[in-house]
């Protein structure tokens, strides 16, 4: 009976044990990261002295700060570009991967448009600049026939913001075609044979079969969309490093340049927590609509 009652005792400690390792480096890394920058971002720390409590100061500064409020807005008409414009974008050359994923062309295509993705945001960023002010002749010829200077892309503040979101959205395609192909390829292929008999063309099997099915992956596909565009770093430090004139700077690289060129980490800390608000708006706002969604289904 004693053996029974530790095999069964063993049997229920076992889950806990298998999922300790990541929960441990969860606590730490994460909410320990998350916990350690909500206390910082209340005091004035340099992160060579010991930090030293100076209340909501740092906040109180923010409201006033002129590149703060600049970098909010840049953070957020980055978003409002890259969503959409991703979103519509990998919609439909996933319905073209998957109507095609047996033809040699869908195939080439399927594999060519990851290829992006696997390449790390900041050699992405170098290419993109050096392409782009390298004085290429190729590349200057290419957009010459639209009367484009590449060279003033990034180094005009009317453009930086614009291409950074533009590279951006080539650089995170491949990810979300995915996300949008499974969900395509989830749906039973005999709604469309059920109205193709119905006499419906592609265009309204698309509207009435498809966009309502696959509502819930692109609800999802916008917000991961959302929450990467508000922590987009490396293509912008890389391409720009915030520039002309803080005309790409995003709360991102202004928390980092606080932090680490003018040695003010407490303040860059609140910037962070204010990013880190923003974020959570966002989950919060996915997993109300992702609910909705359920239930409706």
């Amino acid at each position: 009976m004693a053996g029974v009652k530790k095999k069964y005792g063993a049997a229920k400690v076992a889950p806990y044990c298998y999922i300790a390792p990541i929960t441990l480096i969860l606590v730490t890394f994460v909410i320990g990261s998350v916990a350690g920058s909500i206390i910082l971002g209340f005091t004035k720390y340099n992160i060579m002295t010991e930090p030293v409590f100076q209340g909501l100061k740092n906040y109180s500064k923010l409201m006033s700060d002129s590149k703060f409020i600049k970098a909010l807005k840049n953070t957020l008409e980055l978003m409002v570009l890259i969503v959409p414009l991703q979103t519509i974008f990998s919609v439909a050359i996933s319905v073209f991967l998957a109507a095609n994923r047996k033809r040699l062309l869908g195939r080439l295509a399927n594999s060519v448009i990851f290829i992006p993705v696997i390449c790390a945001p900041a050699v992405a960023g170098v290419v993109w600049r050096e392409l782009l002010n390298g004085k290429i002749a190729v590349v200057e010829r290419s957009f010459g026939l639209f009367g484009i200077d590449p060279s003033m892309l990034l180094g005009s503040a009317k453009t930086a913001l614009i291409t950074v979101g533009m590279v951006a959205i080539w650089k995170w395609m491949g990810y979300y075609v995915v996300i949008y192909t499974s969900g395509l390829l989830s749906i039973p292929d005999t709604y469309y044979e059920a109205a193709k008999v119905d006499g419906a063309g592609r265009l309204r099997c698309f509207l009435s079969i498809t966009l309502p099915l696959l509502k819930p992956t692109i609800i999802l596909g916008v917000f991961l969309s959302m929450t990467t565009s508000l922590q987009c770093f490396d293509l912008i430090f890389n391409l720009t490093g915030g520039g002309p004139n803080n005309a790409s700077t995003t709360l991102v690289v202004y928390a980092y340049s606080k932090c680490f060129s003018a040695g003010t980490a407490g303040y860059a800390m609140a910037i962070s927590n204010v990013l880190f608000l923003v974020i959570l708006a966002v989950a919060l706002l996915q997993r109300d609509l992702m609910k909705r969604e359920a239930s409706e289904i």
